[in-house]
């Protein structure tokens, strides 16, 4: 299936200019139609179906679209501000692949290396066989082959995940004190992912896609091969080159205020906060000093942070003069590896969705553009073929009325001109 990727040549390094929060007309878009966006959202607001959200949308790298919604704090009735630091949970698996390729550009590994290379305890893998539910006990068979580096970035390693995969598996996770990376952990990353390395994978490598704790050993590879931990890593070579000044680990104290609550629903689909101890979850977590970096959920960031990063790969791995990536292999990253199983047959390349053809027909998204979201309900996506990036991010898990991010991507997309 061909992917549309030769746009990403058409942005010269001159277009990389910096990212500007002042919003701004298009020609090429109606801003009555956009301001659709507004009244859906006060309507979700005024219902009680969302708390608050923040919607950016960027075209031709330039920003036509960036509001708060609703409120940041319900019970206070304070604003959503446009630029809120959201909890962005597994927005930051894109963060920690494009590390990866970082490493995988400069010679320091290969794509289809074993991790046993690296973490000598995924040597000898066996896989899962039998379980018994009532002691969590199992029996095992060797693994065909070993798990290596693009096993990771597509999710095909039969790596589980706990707290939110398989009963199984989160019961084995849990008997062996493996973490889900989200939240605060009190641990040391190297050494949970060497007990990961000793437990059973959930199938064989490379036989399905199994959504798991792929980016956590991705993360620890780019803390054992660069020698720095991950937040070093991701603060020298990706958010100070780029200019992501409110992308955190550990967000400041200084800039709690802009953070917003974190809401759930109860049995009538009410929307209420999350309590710090439902799902041993505490909201507060970015604001807790930390050794663990989670490569797979730790991230706290701004919508306009995160769209300069995807920005960056719109324009083929340069953004403001700086080349963080070479062309060729921001390609390879956003080239298709397989179909995802159980979708509307969406592909998945090194470290994101990417909308096919067929599923290009049955919605708005171009074919090619690559997505992905965020346990608390945040959601993204950039369109190589209109240049455009998205992301509507709120703060909230489960959403019974998550049919609204659709709308609003059918309302952004109705707004395009000739």
């Amino acid at each position: 299936m061909r992917i549309i990727l030769f746009f990403f040549l058409s942005i010269s390094v001159a277009s990389a200019q910096i990212l500007s929060p002042i919003q701004k007309s298009h020609p090429q878009m109606d801003d009555k139609r956009l301001a659709l966006i507004d009244s859906t959202m006060n309507e979700y607001v005024a219902k009680g179906w969302l708390a608050g959200a923040g919607t950016l949308i960027v075209k031709d790298n330039a920003v036509v679209y960036y509001k708060g919604h609703g409120y940041s704090d319900l019970a206070n009735k304070k604003p959503m501000p446009a630029d809120a630091i959201y909890r962005i949970m597994s927005q930051t698996k894109a963060i920690t692949s494009f590390a990866i390729m970082q490493l995988f550009e400069q010679g320091l590994l290969r794509l289809d290396q074993p991790v046993s290379d690296f973490i000598p305890e995924f040597e000898n893998q066996t896989v899962l066989k039998d379980f018994n539910p009532a002691d969590s006990s199992y029996t095992t068979e060797p693994a065909k082959r070993k798990i290596n580096i693009r096993d990771l970035l597509t999710h095909r390693s039969g790596i589980d995940y706990p707290a939110i995969g398989s009963d199984k598996m989160k019961a084995i996770y849990a008997k062996a004190g493996i973490p889900s990376g989200l939240g605060n952990i009190n641990a040391q990353l190297l050494d949970k992912m060497k007990a990961l390395g000793r437990l059973p994978l959930v199938h064989q490598p490379g036989e399905k896609f199994t959504y798991g704790l792929n980016s956590d050993l991705l993360g620890c590879l780019i803390e054992v091969i660069s020698g720095k931990t991950l937040e070093e890593y991701f603060n020298t070579q990706i958010f100070e080159p780029l200019g992501m000044k409110d992308t955190y680990f550990t967000v400041p104290l200084e800039k709690a205020a802009r953070m917003p609550k974190v809401y759930t629903e109860d049995a009538n689909k009410q929307v209420i906060p999350w309590a710090p101890t439902f799902r041993n979850l505490d909201p507060n977590y970015p604001l807790f000093p930390k050794e663990y970096f989670s490569g797979g959920a730790g991230l706290s960031s701004t919508a306009l942070d995160y769209a300069i990063f995807l920005q960056m790969l719109l324009n083929g791995g340069v953004y403001n003069g700086k080349q963080l990536l070479g062309r060729r292999t921001v390609e390879v990253m956003l080239s298709p590896q397989y179909e995802i199983t159980n979708t509307e047959k969406d592909l998945f390349s090194l470290g994101f969705s990417l909308t096919s053809k067929r599923s290009s027909f049955l919605g708005m998204r171009s074919e090619g553009s690559f997505s992905w979201g965020g346990y608390y309900g945040t959601t993204y996506w950039a369109d190589p073929k209109e240049k455009m990036i998205v992301l509507i991010m709120t703060q909230q898990s489960p959403n019974s009325h998550s049919e609204i991010t659709p709308k609003i991507e059918n309302i952004i997309y109705g707004s395009l001109k000739k």
